[in-house]
């Protein structure tokens, strides 16, 4: 099957970002009722599998990588990517939770009230099949790749480990997909994981998104950006094969040559102030929040296409 990583959107400017991929009819319904599976314990966030009344099935997400994640699946379906079918529920009631083993952020099993909720579609026509590697797969050197590189520098999205991208399979192709954008729109640095109590990078977190530089340099017909993911060497001690695969993050965003930045930059610079500012009403941003986002994204936008050889 032929393998895709990025389709022609479009006219963007028409793109509804407010609801993402899948629309306002593949929107959750937030009076339906849920009903809980199983605890997802992959990965480090929060999650658990559950049920609607209509019997779609749906992966819910609680936690500081709701609203981020949501936010960046907008972007990057609209630039042509393949992404999660995302959506951001205030409040859900869920039959039958549990107690779960990890934090459960305000959710509660006595009443079954989950609240700041990230709900992705579980699509029955879609199949994992393995996991992509960003300096190892069909689309290397190509500006398709490139620009996805642009977008999680832009994005300042510093978890990009290979476990979390993914390839799924449909009937006709296979879909190559960064999975999980959680870890978006705040500081770049290595993770909290290991060693809590150090500076480590954030999500979603507007002064730190504002307080970030962008650009890193431009060299030689490339250009490099921002990516801070490198832990000191005392640090590194903890654990190094976890903290080695951070460490590589930084390359993914670097000698990435200006023209296939300036094609993701005049992509990008068709979205409309509103749709990047409902990318983020979408994600459940208050409007000052919403505002302030946005801006970053649109002076960054601007970067891109400010670019010379």
């Amino acid at each position: 099957m032929p393998a895709v990583l990025w389709r022609d959107p479009g006219a963007i400017a028409s793109l509804d970002l407010l609801n993402g991929e899948g629309g306002a009819n593949d929107a959750p319904d937030p009076h339906a009722e849920y009903t809980f599976i199983k605890e997802d314990l992959s990965g480090t966030s929060t999650k658990f599998n559950l049920q609607d009344s209509n019997g779609v099935k749906w992966l819910a997400k609680l936690g500081v990588e709701a609203r981020p994640e949501t936010a960046a699946t907008r972007l990057v379906w609209a630039a042509g990517y393949f992404t999660d079918e995302d959506y951001l529920l205030p409040q859900i009631h869920v039959k039958g939770l549990v107690k779960l083993h990890r934090e459960m952020f305000g959710a509660s099993p006595e009443t079954g009230i989950v609240r700041n909720v990230r709900l992705k579609r579980e699509g029955e026509d879609l199949k994992k099949v393995e996991n992509w590697d960003w300096s190892d797969n069909p689309f290397v050197g190509t500006r398709e790749l490139n620009g996805l590189r642009v977008m999680m520098a832009l994005m300042n999205n510093w978890d990009l480990t290979t476990k979390n991208n993914k390839v799924y399979a449909t009937e006709s192709e296979r879909h190559f997909v960064v999975s999980d954008l959680g870890a978006s729109f705040g500081k770049t640095q290595w993770p909290p994981s290991r060693v809590p109590l150090f500076p480590h990078g954030t999500k979603g977190s507007l002064k730190d998104y504002e307080d970030s530089k962008f650009v890193r340099a431009v060299k030689g017909g490339t250009v490099a950006f921002e990516m801070h993911t490198t832990a000191p060497f005392f640090i590194r001690e903890f654990d190094h094969t976890y903290f080695d695969e951070y460490k590589q993050a930084e390359q993914v965003v670097r000698g990435i040559p200006i023209a296939d930045a300036q094609w993701i930059g005049h992509q990008l610079a068709q979205f409309t102030p509103q749709q990047i500012r409902d990318a983020f009403r979408g994600a459940g941003y208050q409007p000052d929040e919403v505002d302030g986002f946005a801006k970053v994204i649109e002076r960054r936008i601007a970067t891109l296409n400010q670019l010379k050889e």
